[in-house]
């Protein structure tokens, strides 16, 4: 799940899966976001999406030039969003307050049509993060109920949910269309997450072992992915 503010201006680690077809994920306004400062200028362009900044070459992903940000401005919009391999599964809205029983909910209305959409294997297994929603007593039994099998995760281990790659690339196209109401915000936020390309969705998979393993060399701490 992402919220995220519109117009304008806007330790533990995980265990290597042995199967991971489907990846939903969930951010929390109260945890501050870490972006790497980039070794480029800053584009005025991009200010709202992504910050830019001047550093040593090969430094950008030290712990001195990461900067925590947080979000503001005019209206906002909380989704849920899924997504395999062979591309992006279903985009809900969020209205109402969130807990455990809104996300069994969001769960059931979503996950199993988004495994028949994209024709998933009997072996899909659901990524979720290790919010307290997702791991609510009440949950977990919904999930054991309804044969929902999820990726084992670790407390407080980083946020390596490949989705977080889909929320920056739709925050991006979204902010480029200038949404001018919550409305609008929404809508586009629809348009846009069913454009995302299957072989975008691949790649982030495919590459899913090479990220975990440089989180491991990292020691928990930032990386390039």
């Amino acid at each position: 799940m992402e919220q995220w503010r519109t117009f304008p201006g806007v330790a533990g680690r995980p265990k290597l899966p042995q199967e991971r077809s489907d990846n939903s994920s969930r951010r929390s306004q109260k945890t501050p976001q870490q972006h790497p400062k980039n070794c480029r200028p800053h584009l005025p362009q991009l200010r709202s999406v992504s910050h830019y900044d001047w550093c040593k070459s090969n430094t950008a992903f030290q712990k001195k030039n990461i900067t925590p940000t947080v979000k503001y401005g005019g209206g906002s919009v909380m989704v849920w969003g899924c997504f395999a391999a062979s591309g992006p599964g279903r985009l809900a809205v969020i209205n109402r307050t969130m807990n455990s029983a809104v996300y069994q909910k969001i769960l059931k209305e979503n996950v199993r049509p988004s495994v028949c959409d994209l024709k998933l294997k009997r072996t899909w297994v659901l990524q979720q993060d290790n919010d307290p929603k997702h791991t609510s007593k009440s949950t977990s039994e919904w999930l054991k109920k309804n044969k929902m099998k999820t990726l084992e995760w670790l407390s407080q281990s980083p946020d390596l949910n490949p989705i977080e790659m889909l929320w920056h690339d739709l925050k991006k196209v979204v902010h480029a269309r200038k949404p001018s109401n919550v409305a609008e915000l929404q809508q586009f936020c629809k348009d846009e997450w069913a454009k995302i390309p299957p072989q975008r969705c691949n790649r982030l998979i495919a590459s899913y072992g090479k990220h975990l393993i440089a989180v491991v060399a990292a020691k928990g701490g930032p990386t390039s992915y």
